[in-house]
């Protein structure tokens, strides 16, 4: 309760503050973090150097590791603006590209899944889209401190988007689709074998949620990989990309197997595209290849 006391008042302040001093003030907290943070510096190494075949040079490494503290400030002072500052304001920094699919599917009435990654500024990224677009589901794994906890559900609540505990995530999903509406899934998290598939990435083996393909396949939903870019940090980019297909033939198995590796090849081309801005603090390849961090 003190800290979370400590971090509202200290909210307060800085959201007086013209933009660039609130942003000046957490890109000092990331220049701090990854000067003390050895152990996440030597993930995106680890991670980099074995995705790349250790093709790839160190000023490349050095680059990356930088923006990766950035970025993630970056992404804790959109939470904080995403819980105080007027919809419009936010709205005004946002563009979207190739919608068309999109528009196309609400004009049907065809429930859509949106597939993302922790790509550049995904926290704006993805309550622009339920609030200018369209309201959606997303999957909220319940934070350790309850104060954060609902300090984190009610910046994005308040922006069209409802969140689902990770928890029974699925049925809330579900019931989504089942009413022609749209969810939100991330889908480039390391996770329990138990709970997904294996796809390639990088060409490396990985396991990866199967959730969007599954539930596309059973509700007939369109599945719309979509991804935030900016130049400059001021402007951003919605910009989604061709729908993947789910497959629907006799072997469910293997349709959303197809469809999960597809989904994988999105996430990658765009990672490889421009590298720097994907989270790669994140031990991707632990569940095939856990010796990679263990050097």
């Amino acid at each position: 309760m003190i800290l979370y006391t400590v971090f509202r008042t200290l909210e307060t302040f800085l959201m007086l503050l013209p933009r660039p001093l609130r942003k000046g003030f957490f890109l000092m907290l990331a220049g701090i973090a990854r000067a003390v943070d050895r152990k996440h510096r030597r993930i995106v190494r680890q991670n980099m150097r074995f995705a790349y075949d250790g093709n790839i040079d160190e000023a490349t490494i050095d680059e990356t590791t930088r923006y990766c503290y950035r970025n993630l400030l970056l992404n804790f002072l959109q939470v904080m603006e995403n819980y105080r500052l007027d919809t419009t304001k936010l709205a005004s920094r946002v563009t979207f590209e190739n919608r068309e699919p999109v528009d196309e599917a609400l004009a049907q009435g065809r429930p859509i899944v949106f597939i993302s990654a922790h790509f550049g500024n995904w926290e704006l990224g993805a309550t622009s889209i339920a609030l200018q677009i369209v309201p959606t589901v997303s999957v909220h794994k319940v934070l350790n401190n309850p104060y954060f906890d609902r300090y984190l559900l009610r910046s994005r609540s308040r922006l069209n988007m409802t969140m689902a505990e990770k928890k029974g995530a699925v049925k809330h999903l579900a019931r989504a689709l089942k009413n022609g509406g749209a969810i939100s899934l991330m889908i480039d998290q390391n996770i329990n074998p138990k709970e997904g598939v294996v796809v390639r990435f990088f060409g490396k083996e990985v396991t990866q949620t199967s959730a969007p393909a599954f539930l596309a396949r059973k509700y007939d939903a369109v599945v719309i990989p979509v991804f935030i870019h900016t130049e400059d940090e001021k402007r951003f980019t919605v910009r989604f990309e061709p729908p993947v297909e789910v497959p629907k033939t006799g072997d469910a198995e293997a349709d959303i197997l197809a469809a999960t590796q597809a989904q994988a090849d999105v996430v990658e081309r765009i990672v490889r595209a421009e590298p720097k801005f994907w989270f790669w603090c994140h031990k991707r390849w632990k569940t095939k290849y856990p010796e990679i961090y263990e050097r």
